[in-house]
Order: structure tokens, then C-alpha cells, then sequence
């Protein structure tokens, strides 16, 4: 919302350097305002208001839920009458009634000097010296002093205000609500100026995150690990207890511990699976987590030793066979399967005598016994 306020700049303001400038608003030491950065046309907007209305609405709220004993309305309720005595006496940096930079002709700001008649700043005096006898600023300056009708006295026969001070009084009326809004905000940016700069750590942070591990981050759970506090009694416990309470590790999810005697971060925890069960029943109902671990166990002496105790052999027919019933039945499958073709080897292997008579291995054998070939 605020990259899309007219005549805030050309460049889109990323949303880091969005957030430095409420940090420096909020500042304990700073003296600035916000939106000291924008032009007065930009400022004294509709659109600015708007912007600064959603702003203090978000940040009021952002207050209320975050630090619910904070008496945060107490404290806009003072802002705003300190903001009302300051507006009276026409003190208010910025936004006083006694015209702006816009409102006198010629007249120098940061922005550069204004001319009324065209509309617009100049960087420098030399460019606005040139400009004031171009045939643009002249018909612009003719067609805006042919617009502004000559005063008419009032009915009590006194002069009219003139057009500076209307336009001045004008002005003063309308930007009230922006003004205040400004002044309200002040004491809410300097409350969350930490807040903020967490905040911009935390978008540094992830800004330096590939996409992958910005989805892992997703889906690792939030953990609030609750702050230690210590009552009266513990003011009194030695120093070595504090020491052990300090070393122990915090380890909610009961996650595997890495080399160095600390839990594995969370995403490592997932990407290997390691919450998922795999259950050998040839193992004795061994548990082994994550699929690595259980592939691995096949090789291992727990598994051989089981396969040996139901008479089998370790090979890589029973990978992946977990249950006694399944590796009986695949062991006396095999085993039928090594009799076919035993017997599909005798039956198609043929051999021929002496006379050229083809028998086949079994009948040959046979006879061969027999002694009749």
C-alpha cells in the first residue's frame, strides 16, 4: 500500500528497507517523523491517509494481542490530547497551517522550489529563473489567475479572508486526520522498535535461504520452549544445579542425538524418515525407525541369526521378508521350484549310443543300469 501512494518516488521500495524506516521512526533516540520522506502533495493525499488509517489499525492490534497488560489505549488516548494542545497552538512540524511549500510561489523545500502556477518542483533556482518565461508557465499562470474570481465583501461589509490564508485554512482542516495519525503512530513504532528489528533479522535470515530449505522451515513445527524463571526459593541453590539445568538438552519430539550429543534438527529428522516404524518379526519384533536403518538390518548378525534359527539361509531371496510365515513359504516355494528343474533337466537332456539311439538322460541312465546298451 505504501509503494502504491502517487508521488512517492519512482523505485519500489522493497519491503527490508520498509521496515528500516519504521525502525528508525522508532528509534528511542529519534526525532523524526514518518513520512518525513515524502513530499508534501503525497502527505496532505486522500490516499496517504488511508495508508496511514490501515497502519495504525494493524500496529493497535498487533499491540493488543501481543502485550495484552500494556495500557496501550491509555497511551493513544494522551497522545491525541497532547497532539490536540500542539495543533492549536499550530506547532506541529510538518503539517502548520501557515502554508506549505506548495502554497507560496517560488518558495525552496527538500524537494526543490515550488512553482503554483505549473504545479511542480525544480531542482535548482537557475532552472526555475529559466522556466518562468516559457510560453507553458505563461498559460498556465494566465489560465490560474483567470480562475481566481476578485473578492466580494461579506455582508457585514468586512474584506474576505484572502486566498493564501482560505487555502492555508483549508489545508489545516484536511490534513488534521493524516497529522494526527502521524503523531499517534510515533509512540506505538517506538514500542515495537524491537519488535521491528527482530523482524528484519528475521527477513535478512530468510532472504540468504534457498527454496528448499525455506519448505523444510515450513514444515518443521513451531516449538515454544517455555522461559526459566526462578522463585524465591531457587535464589538460594547452588551454582551447581544451575550449571546441570543449563546442560540439559531440551527434546520434546524424542528426536535421534547428533555427534554432538545434541538432537538432530527437525527437517533431517523428516527427510530420512525417521519417524516411520518398520517392524522385523524374524528380529523378535525388533522396531527399527526410518527405511536406511531397516534395509541395512538385513545384512546385519540380529537378522542372520534369526534366518539360521528357522533353519534358512541369509540370501538375497529373503530380503525384504520380515514375517516367519512369508519366509517359510518363499524357502518351500524355492525349494519346488529347485525340484522342476531338476526334473525339466533330466526330461530335455538327451544322449544317444552306440547304435545311434536318442534317449533321454533319465531313460538312458535307466538302461544304462540295466546293461542293456
Amino acid at each position: 500500500e505504501y509503494n502504491n501512494l502517487k508521488h512517492a518516488g519512482k523505485r519500489f521500495l522493497p519491503y527490508l528497507q520498509y521496515l528500516t524506516i519504521l525502525a528508525e521512526v522508532g528509534a528511542p533516540d529519534a526525532t523524526g517523523q514518518l513520512g518525513a520522506e515524502l513530499n508534501e502533495k503525497t502527505r496532505f493525499s486522500k490516499e496517504y491517509e488511508t495508508y496511514l488509517t490501515n497502519l495504525h489499525s494493524y500496529l493497535s492490534s498487533f499491540i493488543r494481542r501481543t502485550r495484552p497488560l500494556q495500557p496501550h489505549s491509555q497511551q493513544q488516548v494522551d497522545a491525541e490530547a497532547e497532539f490536540n494542545k500542539l495543533w492549536e497552538q499550530n506547532q506541529i512540524q510538518g503539517w502548520d497551517a501557515s502554508g506549505s511549500a506548495e502554497g507560496i510561489n517560488g518558495s525552496a523545500s527538500p524537494e526543490g522550489i515550488w512553482c503554483s502556477a505549473c504545479q511542480r518542483h525544480y531542482a535548482k533556482q537557475t532552472v526555475y529563473d529559466a522556466h518562468l518565461t516559457s510560453k507553458k508557465h505563461l498559460k498556465a499562470a494566465a489560465r490560474t489567475s483567470g480562475q481566481n474570481p476578485p473578492p466580494v465583501a461579506n455582508g457585514n461589509g468586512a474584506p474576505p479572508e484572502s486566498g493564501a490564508a482560505q487555502s492555508s485554512s483549508r489545508r489545516h482542516i484536511k490534513t488534521y486526520r493524516a497529522a494526527l495519525l502521524t503523531h499517534l503512530l510515533g509512540p506505538i513504532l517506538k514500542t515495537l522498535h524491537g519488535t521491528l528489528l527482530e523482524t528484519k533479522a528475521n527477513v535478512e535470515r530468510r532472504f540468504s535461504l534457498t527454496a528448499h530449505e525455506r519448505e523444510l522451515e515450513l514444515e518443521e513445527p513451531e516449538v515454544d520452549i517455555a522461559p526459566v524463571t526462578t522463585g524465591d526459593a531457587a535464589e538460594g541453590a547452588p551454582a551447581m544445579e544451575e550449571e546441570e539445568e543449563e546442560e540439559r538438552i531440551y527434546n520434546p519430539l524424542k528426536l535421534p542425538l547428533g555427534w554432538d550429543g545434541k538432537p538432530i534438527p527437525y527437517w533431517l529428522y523428516k527427510l530420512h524418515g525417521l519417524g516411520v516404524e518398520y517392524r522385523c518379526e524374524i528380529c523378535s519384533d525388533h522396531v527399527y525407525m526410518g527405511r536406511k536403518n531397516f534395509d541395512r538390518h538385513f545384512q546385519e548378525s540380529r537378522h542372520a541369526f534369526g534366518m539360521r534359527a528357522l533353519g534358512l539361509p541369509n540370501t538375497k531371496h529373503f530380503h525384504e521378508i520380515t514375517r516367519i510365515e512369508d519366509a517359510l513359504a518363499l524357502a518351500e516355494r524355492l525349494k519346488q521350484e529347485g525340484r522342476q528343474e531338476i526334473q525339466q533337466n533330466e526330461t530335455m537332456e538327451e544322449l544317444e549310443d552306440e547304435e545311434g539311439n536318442v534317449y533321454n538322460k533319465k531313460t538312458y541312465d535307466d538302461l544304462k543300469k540295466q546293461g542293456l546298451i
